[in-house]
């Protein structure tokens, strides 16, 4: 008992270390997205791609809507550096009425919203997905009026996530995905024999309470306790500057919703199974995203956060440059590698049941496209955030404007030639443009300090030992295919992947190690102090505290 005393204490203490904290909730994220992938092959191998996904993955567009444009990054954005500031310049009690004020506000405005779109949701549905008839058009009716409690949910967890951010309490903030998924995956289990496809949408409700229930207990745990303030909650000077930051987030945010819309508009009208297949692609591209891009750029926004209010900007450029480094030093070798072995993933993740031949080729076909985009949807997480602990969320909204035009024209003009891929090939295209146009224009803001040197030269480096790891890769899915032959069982795809997976990333970290890579020597010293616990030299990261 004491031991688990003490196991919980440590949970609750503050993380230091940039690539520690990264390293907290990228293990986080890897249970998260095993389950992630459990539950997505659960969909698959029961549904197929076919109306039943297809419904699904539909629903939740107007809950994710509302959630996205009302909370998602919008309000960690804004919350956690006016948090930070408030408690730095007013004191511990000043920075919970900010939250129980925020809190206040936000239930209020999701609440109305959340009632307008489930009275309105047949319509909306008619606009959203006019392919979508009968049968179809109801089940997608069903589950997203049940889903659209999620984010009234969510937006009350996303308040006590941005303060276990700001606290940096990466652990607990980094497990509530998992009981994300826990929810869903107990709804398909146990939910679909009791009340049919409709225990999807139960299932993302359950989801929903316990992520909540984890971080309100969190920020508890903290110091919190809601000072009811109803009726002058609006009145607050904090809690309008937090609103006037989160306003041009949240339409960059409605970017982002309006691809997901388009995307779901364009695949109604596509053959069965075209939003399922994209959406799985979706999810599994999403796995090294997650656990690199967001991880990093998570961990080191508090600090970043802190620089910016110290107008610190030479340390503000060294940690976004080295942050920079080490995101592509992970996602560029998982780019290639989800490039050569996409068929092998898809077929291991997603294949059996209903998932049939012909959904593994088109969703693998998909997964390539936008494996090309990993490094620029990892960066946009970081570059943005980067504007946003300068105070400035209208930069990522133009940002992202221009990048939504092209992914607009994009699908207008390729999908009537491509199908499928011209939706991976739009949101592929857009997300590098988003990416190209924030690193450009951080340039600017930074000049005074920018050192290009420190940012290209080690990232070609890194591209270089990646693309020789994946050519090993090639070479070694090739030789498997010709010598252990039939590649038709679970097993012996898995033993293909997994061999052709640690030759690859054997050859990167030689390639690394011969090219003198900053980021696998501090990787190295990184394991031996923080895993071997061997006394090593100071780290460069723990100097940004």
């Amino acid at each position: 008992m004491q031991r688990w005393k003490l196991f919980v204490e440590r949970c609750y203490q503050p993380i230091q270390s940039v690539m520690f904290s990264a390293a907290v909730i990228g293990v986080a994220g890897i249970l998260s997205r095993l389950l992630g992938l459990f539950r997505d092959r659960l969909l698959a191998s029961s549904f197929g791609a076919g109306d039943t996904l297809d419904a699904y993955y539909a629903a939740f567009r107007i809950p994710d809507t509302i959630y996205g444009l009302l909370i998602a990054g919008a309000l960690s954005a804004a919350l956690v550096p006016v948090f930070i500031q408030t408690r730095t310049e007013k004191g511990e009690s000043a920075s919970w009425r900010l939250v129980s004020d925020f809190l206040t506000i936000l239930v209020e405005s999701i609440f109305v919203i959340t009632l307008l779109a489930f009275l309105f949701s047949p319509v909306i549905l008619n606009y959203l997905v006019p392919g979508f008839v009968g049968e179809k058009r109801e089940l997608t009716l069903e589950l997203t009026r049940i889903m659209l409690l999620s984010p009234l949910i969510f937006g009350m967890s996303a308040v006590f996530g941005g303060v276990l951010i700001a606290q940096k309490q990466f652990f607990v903030y980094s497990l509530a995905p998992l009981l994300y998924n826990v929810g869903i995956i107990f709804g398909i289990l146990f939910g679909i024999p009791l009340f049919g496809v409709s225990a999807l949408g139960y299932g993302v409700l359950l989801g929903s309470s316990l992520h909540f229930l984890l971080q309100w207990r969190a920020a508890a745990r903290l110091g919190y306790h809601f000072q009811s303030r109803i009726f002058s909650a609006w009145k607050d000077k904090l809690v309008r500057q937090v609103i006037w930051l989160m306003i041009p987030r949240s339409l960059g945010m409605a970017m982002s919703q309006v691809s997901l819309l388009l995307i779901a508009y364009f695949a109604s009208s596509l053959p069965s199974g075209s939003l399922a297949e994209f959406s799985l692609a979706i999810n599994l591209q999403a796995v090294p995203l997650g656990l690199f891009g967001v991880a990093f750029s998570l961990a080191v926004f508090p600090t970043l956060s802190r620089y910016a209010a110290e107008q610190d900007l030479t340390d503000f450029f060294s940690l976004l440059a080295s942050t920079t480094r080490r995101i592509l030093f992970f996602v560029l070798p998982m780019t290639v590698l989800f490039i050569v072995l996409r068929a092998q993933i898809v077929r291991i993740v997603l294949g059996g049941g209903y998932f049939n031949w012909e959904d593994t080729i088109l969703t693998y076909k998909v997964l390539g496209i936008l494996s090309l985009s990993l490094f620029a949807q990892s960066l946009v997480q970081l570059f943005s955030r980067a504007f946003f602990a300068l105070h400035n969320t209208r930069t990522p909204l133009f940002v992202a404007v221009v990048s939504e035009v092209v992914q607009i024209i994009l699908l207008i003009t390729l999908v009537p030639r491509l199908g499928l891929l011209a939706l991976a090939a739009a949101f592929a295209i857009s997300s590098v443009v988003n990416c190209v146009l924030l690193y450009w224009l951080l340039r600017r803001r930074l000049s005074s300090v920018w050192q290009e040197r420190l940012v290209l030269v080690p990232t070609a480096k890194i591209l270089i030992a990646s693309l020789g790891a994946g050519i090993v890769a090639q070479l070694t899915k090739t030789w498997f295919g010709l010598n252990l032959s039939p590649l038709d069982t679970f097993v012996s795809v898995f033993f293909q992947a997994s061999i052709t997976t640690l030759t690859a990333l054997s050859i990167f970290l030689i390639l690394s190690q011969l090219m003198h890579i900053e980021e696998f020597e501090y990787l190295k010293k990184f394991i031996q102090k923080k895993v071997l616990n061997q006394p090593t030299t100071l780290m460069p990261d723990e100097t940004h505290g």
